[in-house]
């Protein structure tokens, strides 16, 4: 069993280094590698959007537990061992204890990497995207940890939104309720996850990383409950999954799991492997187009909020972060 120091994320030297100099740094979460693709895909994919990130001209951390010790920034052997290994569990922010206390390994959930990040000091984080509120709230009681933690972690997380399987005007009231601040980039609609639109809108539109980095100096600067903000952006039209399939098959997917009495966390993995079998795979690279879109952008908006003006003390001119951290 490790002692309390093992609760202490372990950041690579890489990583450490750019956040020590003030560089832009993005977290990535580690459960598309271990439980979202197939292998050896899965591998592929992680390496592919830690390249994007550097290519973007920031340092990806990519987030795990390995034997009870969380990880910000693994080497190639440990993108392996997270890709290939079966005992390899799914960790939400509510599991990291016991999977420390226990040395056990896990890929983190959204919940779990944005607290591990924003703990090891970083800013922006990108996800395919949220959980929420599932549909049938009223009897079940279903929703995402995903909405609470965000409501008490600053951190910018990038995403296409929330999956058109769970209630998206429901998910869109609860993260108002909890004070979680939203951002549509480039629409005035709430993405649909595998659509670009989810016909929800969204009440503050920004159209440059530089907005998004100025919104987050302004919650540093006002204080108050440490809320996310959540980036929601779109998947491009040209990628996204075709709205009638999506439509009839989710359709289907929701009569099938109500005929068989599924419910509970069943539910998401039974929809979202129904959704990938009967649109023979699009709904998978309609994903994977979100994820490597929102890596992409959390890359930029790292950098200019890296580039941004940091507080100076009385009669001092303003620093970029990066100057002050050096």
């Amino acid at each position: 069993m490790p002692d309390r120091a093992g609760t202490t994320p372990q950041v690579s030297p890489e990583v450490g280094e750019a956040l020590a100099t003030g560089r832009p740094v993005v977290a990535l979460e580690s459960t598309i590698i271990a439980h979202g693709l197939p292998r050896p895909r899965n591998l592929a994919v992680a390496q592919e959007l830690e390249g994007l990130v550097r290519s973007g001209g920031a340092v990806p951390a990519t987030v795990a537990v390995l034997d009870g010790r969380p990880r910000l920034g693994l080497d190639r052997g440990e993108l392996e061992r997270v890709a290939r290994d079966d005992s390899v569990r799914k960790l939400g922010h509510r599991d990291l204890a016991p999977a420390i206390a226990a040395g056990a390994s896990g890929a983190t959930t959204v919940s779990a990497t944005a607290f591990l990040a924003a703990r090891a000091g970083i800013r922006v984080f990108a996800t395919g995207g949220l959980g929420g509120v599932h549909r049938g709230w009223t009897e079940t009681q279903d929703e995402s940890a995903d909405l609470r933690l965000l409501a008490r972690t600053r951190i910018t997380v990038v995403c296409a939104g929330v999956k058109s399987i769970l209630d998206v005007p429901a998910t869109l009231q609860r993260l108002e309720t909890l004070g979680v601040s939203l951002l549509g980039y480039g629409t005035d609609r709430f993405p649909g996850f595998w659509l670009s639109s989810s016909g929800e809108p969204v009440d503050w539109t920004v159209r440059t990383p530089e907005e998004v980095a100025a919104v987050m100096g302004a919650q540093d600067a006002l204080g108050g409950p440490e809320a996310a903000l959540v980036v929601a952006n779109p998947v491009p039209e040209a990628d996204q999954l075709d709205p009638e399939l999506h439509d009839r098959v989710v359709a289907e997917a929701l009569a099938a799991c109500a005929e068989r009495g599924i419910g509970g966390q069943a539910v998401t993995p039974f929809l979202l492997d129904l959704l990938t079998r009967r649109t023979g795979g699009a709904s998978l690279e309609a994903n994977l187009a979100a994820v490597r879109g929102n890596v992409r952008l959390a890359a930029r908006i790292a950098a200019a909020w890296t580039a941004a003006p940091a507080p100076s003390a009385p009669g001092e001119p303003a620093a970029s972060r990066k100057k002050a951290a050096e």
